[in-house]
């Protein structure tokens, strides 16, 4: 028997002896392993972002444990299975790829995902941008929806336009009234995110990456004042630069 098989049975047989057994197991629903999904899903995307494989895998692993408890949940609910869950995401990826199970040719893998949103619509999809999780972080929605859109046609006809809109977007923020402020700054971050788009930057990947940074320098700064006695606030802008400039250096 395949060993892919065996393990995932295993997983299986685990879940079904953790919901019959553990008072822990017993009490979890929908609801409430909702915000734990979320939790290991940003352990995920940490461990992805350190590239440590091993992380990733046990990450990874978490995320398989939280699929099969909902699809044990939906089996007790009679409202669907595991196999049930399995033969659907089955279906639609053979559906979404006539290039491979059909007879369509395609040029690139930027086709494909033209292709992939026009089926959705045939499927039903009342829009596009309906697919895009209403409780999605903002810079990912907003890149998401732009991603989209694009696939349709709506785009820019090049990136030097984009920027152009960054800068138009940049000087509408600076004169608004303060009243205004922050529909703008909405307004500017949106352009912002479209250019990086256009640069095949991630810019959830690329802020959280300077969020690492920021963090590891600013922390050398405390390790400092912690070294030395002294308190932060006591320390001037110019010292706490210092050895900024010096955490930059190893960073």
């Amino acid at each position: 028997m395949d060993k892919r098989l065996v393990s995932f049975e295993r997983l299986l047989d685990i879940m079904d002896d953790l919901r019959e057994k553990c008072p822990w197991d017993r009490k979890q629903t929908n609801e409430t392993l909702r915000h734990l999904t979320i939790e290991e899903t940003y352990e995920l995307s940490d461990a992805l972002l350190a590239k440590d494989d091993n992380e990733i895998k046990k990450e990874l692993g978490d995320l398989f444990l939280h699929l099969v408890f909902y699809a044990k949940i939906g089996q007790e609910k009679e409202a669907f299975d595991v196999t049930d869950v399995l033969n659907s995401v089955c279906e639609k990826l053979i559906s979404r790829h006539p290039h491979i199970y059909g007879d369509v040719t395609v040029k690139d893998a930027e086709e494909v995902k033209q292709n992939w949103e026009q089926l959705k619509l045939k499927e039903g999809n009342k829009s596009v941008l309906g697919g895009v999780p209403n409780s999605m972080p903002s810079l990912v929605k907003a890149m998401r929806m732009q991603d989209k859109a694009a696939q349709v046609g709506f785009d820019w006809p090049n990136k030097e336009q984009v920027w152009d809109k960054v800068e138009e977007e940049l000087t509408e923020f600076k004169t608004a009234p303060e009243a205004e402020k922050e529909e703008e700054f909405g307004d500017v971050l949106f352009s912002l995110v479209n250019y990086a788009r256009w640069h095949n930057i991630n810019p959830d990947d690329a802020l959280e990456k300077t969020n690492i940074k920021f963090k590891k320098r600013f922390e050398a700064i405390e390790a400092f004042a912690q070294q030395k006695g002294v308190k932060m606030q006591d320390m001037t802008l110019a010292e706490m630069d210092e050895i900024w400039n010096e955490a930059k250096k190893l960073a």
